[in-house]
């Protein structure tokens, strides 16, 4: 789906850390942008801004409802965005089939949205009762009702610890296989909270990893962030700028070691004496270590205390 870029709704929403996205990038007018996670359309306004004049930019986002709030944001540019549903592992076949290649950067704001999280329908928080839905775009099959009731109580805390991290999570699995069937979002958060002994003295709510957890897994965040790194690369022209917002660890973590894999022109083990690889550097850092908000930012958006900004440029062909 191509969205309209006409208006049809207002929400507000705050992106993070949006100057140093644009430094990062090395925004130029006339450049041509990527941004793999359109959202309410704040990354890409604040692009446009700095590309213009003669500055393109395509769109992706798996969200219809999201490309409808992006395309209000972005309407007083028209024809110079391209909006797409669709998620961002399908980038490459995306960038192929609109003639968008090759591009000066690329952006990945990763995670759920405050719109969505303020949407009470879609079932990504716990403040208020929602079905156990946390799809990311309508046409994906698996829900959070799904893991949640129909997965081995194994499975379960399977998931649990390796998305969440969570050291509860066999006994958070547990009292879930317990409880079932639970159709929504304040069932579950009070099954995780008496199986974890409740708020006291935490920090956050006992059930935001297990939350974070099933986000995860239904819309396979992870696996998608992995085929789209590569191909991000793919798409971008020599000095290209690829510029991607995390905000847990995990997906950090992914970023941090495919950034540090695509600047080394040999990864063979270190015991093997001749490179038999044939690996070659595509990237170099175009940050020494993960970029956070500043005291500003955090003030004026709690949102932005998580998100750690990470870049790199697309090197020069060897010939």
């Amino acid at each position: 789906m191509v969205a309209n870029l006409s208006p049809r709704k207002t929400l507000t929403h705050a992106p993070v850390l949006t100057e140093e996205v644009v430094r990062y990038l090395a925004v130029r007018p006339g450049g041509r942008y990527v941004d793999c996670t359109i959202g309410a359309g704040g990354h890409a306004a604040a692009i446009m801004e700095a590309a213009s004049p003669g500055g393109v930019l395509l769109g992706l986002d798996a969200d219809p409802s999201a490309l409808e709030i992006a395309a209000q944001a972005l309407s007083r540019y028209e024809d110079d965005v391209q909006l797409v549903e669709s998620n961002f592992r399908e980038l490459a076949r995306v960038c192929g089939h609109y003639d968008f290649v090759p591009v000066h950067g690329v952006l990945f704001d990763l995670g759920v949205s405050s719109m969505q999280l303020a949407d009470e329908s879609r079932g990504f928080g716990f403040q208020v009762e929602a079905p156990l839905d946390m799809r990311f775009g309508p046409n994906q099959t698996l829900t959070a009702s799904e893991i949640v009731n129909e997965y081995r109580e194994e499975e379960l805390a399977d998931v649990i610890w390796r998305f969440g991290e969570d050291p509860a999570s066999r006994r958070i699995a547990r009292a879930i296989v317990r409880a079932r069937p639970i159709r929504t979002t304040t069932e579950l958060a009070a099954v995780v909270s008496r199986a974890t002994g409740g708020q006291h003295g935490r920090r956050i709510h006992p059930a935001t990893r297990t939350f974070q957890a099933l986000r995860i897994a239904v819309n396979d965040e992870l696996g998608a962030l992995s085929e789209a790194l590569g191909q991000a690369v793919d798409v971008l022209g020599s000095e290209g700028r690829l510029v991607i917002i995390s905000f847990h660890s995990l997906e950090d973590r992914i970023v941090k070691q495919f950034i540090a894999l695509e600047s080394r022109d040999c990864i063979c083990p270190p015991e093997r004496p001749v490179c038999t690889c044939g690996h070659t550097a595509r990237l170099k850092p175009a940050t020494k270590k993960a970029i956070s908000a500043t005291a500003g930012e955090l003030e004026l958006n709690p949102r932005s205390r998580s998100a750690r900004l990470r870049a790199a440029e697309k090197l020069a062909e060897k010939s």
